[in-house]
This record gives C-alpha cells, structure tokens and sequence, in this order.
C-alpha cells in the first residue's frame, strides 16, 4: 500500500527542493536586482549604508539611518538583491544617496547637512558613549567606520563628517576598498553639520577572486595552538582508539572463553557456577527502549544534523562561502531541507524496529523537531529585537518563508525518508530473541549507575573539541571570519571516533553489570557533549567578551543553548549508532541457547 505515495513522494522530490531554492533566493524587495560585479567606466557604483551598534554587541545591530544621519541628493539606484540568509541575519541594505562612479575620482565634496537640534545630538552622544560604529557595502566588499570620539576627559564629543574612500579596480572589476574618516567635528546643540565624502580609485593588481583575503586573519586562525590543540586531539584519538581495542579485544576473548567454556559443562555444573557479564542479558539487551517514539526522532534528528554538518563544511571548503552575505546561512538552511529524507530514514526504521505502531506521529515529531526549537528561540528573541528596533527583528515574510520551507518541503521529504526506512530496514532482525518477562537489574556499584555514566561521558568529546570551539565563538561573536573548514572537518571526525568509543566503553560496563538499559545510557551519555559546551560557553561570555544589555545577552545564551542542544543530539546519535553496532556485533559472535 505505500509503494504508491512513495512512487508520488519521489516524484515529487525535485520540485520541492526547486521550490526551496526559490524561496532561498526570494528577493525581498521590489528593487532587487543580480549584480555581475563587472563595471563599465562611468557606470553607477552603489555605496549600501548596512548596520550600526556598539561595538561590544556585534548582534545588537540598528539600521543606518536609525541615527540622525543625513541622506545625499541621487536617488536613483541600480543593484540591490536580498536573500533569506541576508533577512534572518539583519543585513538592512540601504541606499546612501551618494553619487559615485566607476573610475571616476570626487573631490571632497558636501553631500548633506545635519541640522543639530537637542534630540540628534543626544542621539549622536548616545552613540559615541557606546562605541558605535557602523558597517557600509561596495560591491559587497564591507568597509567600517566609527561614529565618533569623545576627548580624555568625556565632556565634549566630535562626530566624523569626512568619508574619505580608496577603491582599488582590477581591469573591470572591484577588488579593493578603504575608508578613512576625517573632519572631527564638535557636536554643539543648534548648529548645522556638513557631511562630505571624496573617492579615489587606484589600479590594483589584487585578483578579484583574492579581493576578500584581507579580511581573514591567518595569524589567529592558524596560530601555533590550533596546530598543536588538532595535533594533541589526534593523539588522543589514537590513544583512546588503542586503549579501547585493547581493553575490548582482551575483555571480549575472556569473556568468550568463558562463555564457551561454559557450553561445555553440564547443566548442574553451570548451575553451581558464577554465572555473570553482558551475556546474562542476552534476553533483554535487544528490548525496545523506553519513549520510543521519542528516542528514534531523537536518533532521526541527530543523523540529519551529522549530514548537514559534514555537507556544509565539505561545500565550505570547496567554496568561499564568506564572500556573500547569508551566504552560509542559505545553504545550512538548504542542505536541513534536503537532508529531511535523512532524518524520517534513520528515525523511522529505529521506530519500526522497535515496534513502534503511530509512525505518523513519530515523523511529525521527527520532522518539526529541530525546526521547532529554533524557531521557537528565535520567536522569543524577535520579541526583545523587536522591542529594541533592532536589525535583528525578523521580518513577517521571512517567517512565512521560513514556514513554507517547513510545512511544503521539510516534511514531505520527511514522509519518503520515513517511508524508506520502514520499507528497507524497518524488520526486527536481532541477533537474540527478546524475552517475554523483562529481566531484574541487580544492585551495582555508585559509580556504574546510568545517571553516573551519563554525567562522565561528555568530558573527553568535549576536551577533544573545546579549542575548536574558542576559533568558532570567536568568529561568530567577535569580528573574525571563520575560513579554516580543513580544521573543522578534523574535529568532526575527531569527535565523532571519540564519542564512539566512550559510549562503546560505557555501554560495555554498563552490560558487564547486567544492566540493559543501554539505548538511552548511550544516547545521553555522548550527548551531554552539549551540557559541558554550554558551561563553556558561559566562561567565554563572562571572560572573553564584553557584551552588555538584555538583548545581546539573550541573544548569545538563546543562540547557544540551540547550538549547544543540536551538538548533543548529534553527539547522541552518532554515540548510539556505533554502539548498537557494537552491540549487535558482540552478541551475534557469542552462542545462546
């Protein structure tokens, strides 16, 4: 009965994702437009006003012209193009009337006057307290600039009114841009403020496709301790990759030899013998875990946020994702829709094989799982951005985007996912009969508990990744563009070998003790991953930042809680599958009566 709808939901596949392209590139404006970054002489050069906010905040961003600056005289534009990336990060490109031209030099010239009454000039004094400073596009090439400065003593404040541009062009293209703010200029109540700007266009022998390499910091990013934290984490992969094998392979060879030597006694010997270890369980260990409607969304959701992981950072790689604005935002966004299959695979075989009899509502739950988080933290901070007028504030139709990806792509491709899975791997097929009366757990010692094991089990997948995770907070909270993806794709593999062989470890002792509850030990054992990042991440805002205020706040612990929660769900289900691997491969090997 379902090779029909999964015939129809394959069809319809490639239009969904054509749809989700088109609502990723929808432009957002009527005046949108391609722009080829290839320049006729004379032709118009679009200088975009973007965002301003304190410098200490980087996500508390305001528009432009929220702040009492004047606009120039052109009015007319010609390039302009918004994706849902660019919405949901706050780009608020507007136009700053300034009327500048390919190869074509202007003298200082005054383009606007400020008339200075009590309210801008709160407004400007307001600003140079806080460190503001705003953020300008060419040719989406970004240019900053502060908005003023107060003098040692912090009575009087100056505004910069001279905005001194050096464009740097390679043939017809632009490679280069600099600003130099000039003209200090009192900020006095009551008086008028001219505003100029001059541009200077010089030959460059820069290539375009090496126009974006002054921005990145190889001196950070590459710093001897990056080497050496990926050379120390790889060392412990190998040691703890030994050290298991070791253990394991002379544990299991005991135990074997044990339990073959016990095949070969008769019935009352085996009796007065001291029967214990994993095999006692045989019966049980296969038994479908508690919530399993739960537990296998959780399990469909991790695997689908390990692929989206590895995808973008492979595409990362291969492209310069940093060179266009939302450009890494889209494609995450892109490469989650398109990965739903994944999630609805892995989630509803897992679902099945325990059996598992409402797979609708376990898709919904798979499907709407992550989305529901995110979404759900993004709708509470909107309130607070809203509340400040920030850039941040999401837009009506960015969330009716954001929703038609949901409801018309994610969750279609969700149902063929789960289809799939239940079709192809959806049957029981143990290795031992589950027995019909649950097996008693004997008491253990403190420290074998669950809740123990849990605990631990995050410590060496965290210590494998923290230094990492200092370069990633740092690009995305403070001003450094992440661009070392080589690096980030070691780690992944780092603590993807890491996590498997902690859970395997502890979901060995944990049958050892004769306790086979091991489905969820396992899960939450490498997913507490998460609960030591965000303790990280707390130590990072308090002593590597200085962010202040309600909304940068919530914005970073909102943010990284959704970060840190994601992390561990992955963690766990990349933490469970290599250990049902293991668990299936040991008592396959082992003979039960």
């Amino acid at each position: 009965m379902a090779a029909p709808g999964l015939r129809l939901c394959a069809a319809a596949a490639p239009l969904l994702l054509l749809l989700l392209l088109s609502l990723l590139r929808l432009p957002l404006r009527a005046r949108a437009d391609e722009h080829e970054h290839t320049y006729k002489d004379k032709e118009e050069v679009v200088l975009w006003m973007n965002t301003v906010g304190p410098y200490h905040n980087r996500q508390e961003t305001y528009k432009y012209f929220s702040l009492p600056f004047c606009v120039g005289s052109k009015k007319s534009i010609g390039h302009y193009h918004e994706t849902l990336g660019e919405a949901l990060q706050g780009v608020e490109l507007e136009f700053s009337g300034l009327d500048i031209k390919f190869k074509d030099d202007v003298m200082q010239t005054t383009y606007c006057e400020i008339d200075l009454d009590k309210g801008r000039r709160d407004a400007f004094v307001y600003a140079i307290k806080n460190h503001y400073w705003y953020q300008m596009y060419i040719d989406d090439l970004p240019i900053w600039g502060i908005v003023g400065e107060a003098d040692e003593n912090g009575e009087d404040y100056y505004l910069w009114t001279y905005k001194k541009l050096e464009i740097g062009y390679n043939g017809n293209r632009i490679v280069d841009v600099n600003l130099t703010s000039e003209g200090k200029v009192k900020l006095v109540p009551n008086t008028k403020i001219q505003m100029s700007y001059s541009v200077k266009w010089k030959k460059s022998d820069v290539k375009f496709e090496d126009r974006f390499d002054k921005y990145l910091d190889p001196s950070f990013f590459q710093h001897r301790i990056h080497w050496f934290s990926i050379f120390n984490s790889f060392m412990m992969v190998i040691f703890l990759v030994g050290l298991v094998s070791m253990i394991l392979m002379r544990t299991l060879r005991k135990d074997y030899a044990r339990y073959s030597k016990e095949e070969e006694m008769d019935d009352m010997d085996r009796d007065l013998g001291d029967e214990y270890g994993w095999k006692q369980v045989h019966g049980d260990v296969f038994r479908p875990s508690s919530h399993p409607l739960i537990f296998s969304s959780l399990i469909g959701s991790g695997c689908q946020i390990f692929a989206v992981s590895l995808i973008v950072i492979v595409v990362a790689m291969i492209e310069d994702l940093y060179t266009e604005r939302g450009s890494m935002l889209s494609t995450a966004i892109f490469v989650y829709a398109a990965t739903s299959p994944v999630n609805g695979y892995f989630g509803g075989s897992l679902y099945a094989r325990q059996g598992g009899r409402r797979w609708i509502k376990q898709m919904f739950i798979g499907a709407f799982l992550i989305p529901a988080m995110v979404c759900g933290t993004a709708f509470f901070i909107n309130f607070i951005a809203i509340y400040y007028h920030a850039s941040r504030a999401i837009p009506f139709g960015t969330m009716v985007a954001v929703c038609c990806i949901c409801f018309f792509v994610i969750l279609p491709l969700n149902l063929v996912g789960t289809i799939l899975g239940r079709n192809l791997s959806g049957q029981p097929n143990f290795p031992c009969r589950v027995n019909a009366v649950p097996r008693p757990i004997p008491e253990k010692k403190w420290f074998m508990e669950p809740a123990v094991i849990v605990c631990l089990g995050g410590i060496l997948p965290f210590g494998s990744i923290f230094i990492e995770m200092y370069f990633i907070f740092t690009s995305f909270w403070a001003y450094k563009i992440y661009y070392v993806y080589g690096f980030m794709m070691l780690v992944l593999v780092i603590l993807c070998i890491v996590t498997v062989c902690v859970t395997i470890v502890c979901t060995y002792f944990l049958l050892n003790a004769e306790d086979y509850r091991w489905q969820w030990t396992s899960f939450l054992s490498a997913a507490s991953t998460a609960i030591y990042v965000y303790m990280y991440s707390f130590y990072y805002y308090f002593f590597k930042t200085k962010m202040y205020g309600l909304f940068q706040t919530s914005f970073y612990f909102g943010y990284m809680a959704v970060f840190s929660t994601a992390l561990g769900i992955m963690c766990g289900a990349i933490g469970y599958m290599g250990t049902s691997a293991f668990v299936r491969k040991i008592y396959t090997n082992v003979k039960i009566d």
